[in-house]
């Protein structure tokens, strides 16, 4: 259902039951899915792919010419999946060269005045509170809750079901299912109260506690206490990935209590 004051494009594609309320502008190049909602005053440009079942609120823009002097106008798109909810004024760019896309998951909510910049690949089930602002190129990876008015830096890496504290200025990758807070930002233990939310047992969360305990607590250097990790606890889904993460790290992880 479309409001006579809104303008589509007559070349987008717009699944039959998409409602648009009124002064929305929506460009060429634009895919959105059934059953998603556009409130007043958005604006989607070219290249966004929107799913189905989505909430877009007022005043949000959607694949906006992305913030690179290196931009050239390629093509490149801006994909946001099923039922994720992006809130009033976000504001999402759509890709560069670099990696031609940028990314929002599904059920995710994205909370108002939030910026997404090029090549952004955010997971599923992900939470940025009020006010985050995410530089080029980082990777927020599932189940990351992510407080308000957290300034991430670009190509940082933030890990699967890590809790960050609200303001947090990161500039260092975020090891998944650890909490993280404090300025120069720093591990804050792991997130026992999330990952039991979402199923982890007891000896899951004792297993994980025991791997940050060696990171963290030992004294060693990464390399040794991955070493460490490796030679001296069970291999699990969750070990492996930990010690993946670590040693993938391009920028480095964050460091261990002050």
């Amino acid at each position: 259902m479309k409001q006579p004051l809104a303008y589509v494009h007559p070349a987008a594609k717009i699944a039959n039951n998409v409602v648009i309320d009124p002064f929305v502008t929506i460009d060429q190049n634009v895919e959105i899915g059934e059953g998603t909602r556009i409130g007043s005053n958005v604006t989607i440009l070219e290249g966004a792919r929107i799913g189905k079942n989505c909430t877009i609120c007022s005043g949000a823009v959607i694949s906006g010419i992305p913030q690179d002097l290196k931009f050239r106008g390629e093509e490149s798109v801006a994909i946001i999946g099923d039922n994720t909810t992006i809130r009033e004024c976000v504001t999402v760019s759509r890709g560069t060269a670099s990696k031609g896309k940028t990314v929002i998951g599904s059920n995710c909510l994205i909370m108002a005045y939030c910026h997404v910049a090029h090549d952004c690949v955010v997971g599923d089930n992900v939470i940025m509170s009020n006010a985050v602002q995410v530089a080029g190129e980082v990777v927020i990876d599932n189940y990351a809750v992510i407080g308000g008015g957290a300034l991430i830096h670009q190509f940082s890496h933030i890990g699967q079901h890590v809790m960050l504290q609200g303001g947090a200025l990161v500039n260092k990758d975020i090891p998944p299912y650890v909490k993280a807070g404090r300025n120069p930002i720093s591990y804050a233990g792991i997130n026992s109260i999330g990952l039991r939310r979402r199923g982890f047992t007891n000896e899951q969360i004792r297993d994980i506690q025991e791997i940050f305990r060696y990171l963290y607590l030992s004294g060693m250097n990464n390399t040794d206490a991955i070493e460490r990790i490796e030679a001296e606890l069970p291999a699990t889904k969750e070990r492996d990935e930990i010690i993946l993460f670590v040693r993938n790290s391009k920028r480095g992880i964050i460091r261990g209590y002050v």
